[in-house]
């Protein structure tokens, strides 16, 4: 699909509309064409005939130009290293040096950040603004055949989050994407009468994978969004005109905060209107119940909540058809090979949807045609990532009644207290509960005693605390009733908000260092 498919989409397909961005709209004939012509332009400027797994980094805001830049790379053999334009110039460069990137593409003033980088590194930077107004697929015969591109090739680095660690690079090939894309297209039942409103980083397999190449791979539309505003996405959502969306609990949020700020007439119009949508999705971070629960509320949608990591792709979903339970992540998707493991013995506790060990949590290991291929250029830690064929996601959960539910990740979420082993992710749930908690995040800090105390980071709702220490005073007994008391946080802290990276995802490790700061002068 990708090597032969992706970008050499039907020609039945011509004049069928493919993308949407800043008020212009681009056919599949166009992007094809497009993809083309800056495909020979990039082997004219390397002066070869393949461009043989060289790295391309490009920067540019989600449109047009993004995606006939990535088609382009990929139509050549080269790898595809998508920069975040959120990102300060440090993260950017450093992506740029760990890929070793032999060209840099960029459009619009987001792109020509990186022009210097470029010249500074003596690489080629090539401005593709304006993309979009030039060849058609009609243009005439088709020059000199590009390089056959086949499933082995690699064909992607995305870099992981780094909320735990300095970002790595994930190479994935073309086979790899494909199988992603087909495992969705399947399960999620993708049709190309669908159209996306895109509003997720396109530096992320949930934006690159999911919310793009899916639907370009079924014939469908994506419109990108633009900056996020909840709004204008209310707005779009409510047209008649989106089927799909997809998004991170962040933006859910948002939404919500948005629609109970709205007069009663625009929350009804913005509620009907979305409610006719065929699939909404979240995923990339834990979704809270009571989010879960209230999106159901305003727009009679039960929110499809599924798990992916960069390494994996989608590993779990709950049912595009039938149960969809808040809290879970479902079950594996077609063509996921999926164990719990027991790191310390290795003794497997569920495979699939068959528990061996009923409520025994362990880790999650995956195994199947879309798991990546390595690390870049970290031979040990790609070694280390694996165990018997088995991706070892670092990511604990537990199989109930045949979903599964995730207690967090092992080296941040599965916290070691007196002897305990304790899910932040349950506490938070619970935090998430109480009418004076807009959000929380949940971390273990170091403690001779206990080995670690469990610490809780609040953001209070707005005139929820008159004072920073009456939020948590409150919540210690209302807390104590309902967990046990090992469960119960030791430390508390209010702050204006989490720290988060681009995808939403709070940084556990920034929030422990918080415990470590100096308190603010009273």
């Amino acid at each position: 699909m990708t090597g032969p498919a992706l970008f050499r989409p039907s020609p039945e397909w011509s004049d069928r509309l493919a993308v949407l961005a800043g008020g212009a709209s681009h056919t599949y004939g166009e992007l094809e064409a497009q993809s083309r012509l800056w495909a020979r332009h990039l082997l004219a400027d390397a002066g070869a005939a393949d461009l043989d797994g060289a790295r391309v980094g490009f920067l540019m805001e989600p449109g047009f130009e993004y995606v006939v830049t990535q088609w382009a790379i990929w139509r050549v053999g080269g790898i595809a290293v998508p920069l975040c334009p959120d990102h300060p110039a440090p993260e950017i460069d450093y992506v740029i040096d760990d890929a070793d990137c032999a060209a840099l593409l960029g459009a619009g003033e987001t792109g020509r950040r990186i022009e210097g980088p470029a010249r500074e590194r003596g690489i080629p930077f090539h401005d593709v603004s304006n993309t979009g107004q030039g060849a058609s697929v009609s243009d005439g015969p088709d020059p000199d055949p590009l390089p056959p591109v086949g499933p082995d090739r690699p064909a992607m680095i995305l870099y992981t989050s780094g909320t735990t660690g300095r970002p790595k690079g994930v190479v994935t090939t073309h086979g790899q994407i494909e199988a992603h894309i087909r495992s969705l297209l399947d399960a999620w039942r993708w049709e190309r009468d669908d159209r996306i409103l895109h509003v997720l980083p396109l530096h992320h397999t949930h934006g690159v994978v999911n919310a793009l190449c899916c639907p370009l791979s079924a014939g469908a539309a994506v419109e990108f969004g633009g900056p996020f505003d909840p709004a204008v996405a209310w707005e779009r959502l409510a047209s008649g005109d989106i089927t799909v969306f997809m998004a991170v609990p962040t933006v859910y949020a948002k939404l919500l905060r948005a629609w109970d700020a709205a007069d009663g007439s625009t929350r009804r119009r913005w509620s009907r209107g979305a409610g006719a949508l065929r699939l909404m999705v979240s995923g990339s971070a834990a979704l809270p119940v009571r989010a879960f629960e209230r999106w159901e509320e305003v727009t009679g949608h039960r929110l499809l909540e599924r798990y992916g990591m960069t390494e994996i792709g989608m590993g779990l979903s709950n049912p595009y058809d039938g149960e969809r339970r808040p809290g879970t992540v479902g079950q594996p998707l077609p063509g996921v090979g999926l164990r719990l493991v027991r790191p310390a013995t290795g003794r497997v506790l569920a495979e699939g949807v068959e528990a061996f060990e009923p409520g025994e949590s362990g880790e999650i290991r995956i195994r199947g045609p879309m798991v990546f291929s390595e690390y870049w250029r970290r031979p040990e830690e790609t070694a280390a990532a694996f165990a018997d064929g088995w991706f070892l996601t670092g990511d604990e959960a537990v199989l109930e009644d045949g979903y599964y539910r995730l207690l967090g990740r092992r080296s941040v979420d599965i916290l070691k207290s007196g002897g305990y082993k304790i899910s932040a992710v349950e506490i938070e749930e619970l935090l998430r509960t109480h009418p004076d908690v807009r959000d929380c995040a949940v971390v273990g800090i170091p403690d001779d005693d206990w080995g670690e105390r469990v610490a809780a980071a609040l953001v209070p709702e707005p005139g929820a605390a008159p004072r920073p220490d009456a939020l948590p005073e409150r919540l210690d007994p209302w807390v104590r009733e309902r967990l046990a008391r090992y469960k119960v946080p030791r430390a508390w802290l209010c702050v204006a908000d989490l720290p988060r990276n681009a995808m939403g995802k709070v940084r556990k490790p920034a929030v422990q260092a918080l415990f470590d700061a100096p308190a603010p002068p009273s």
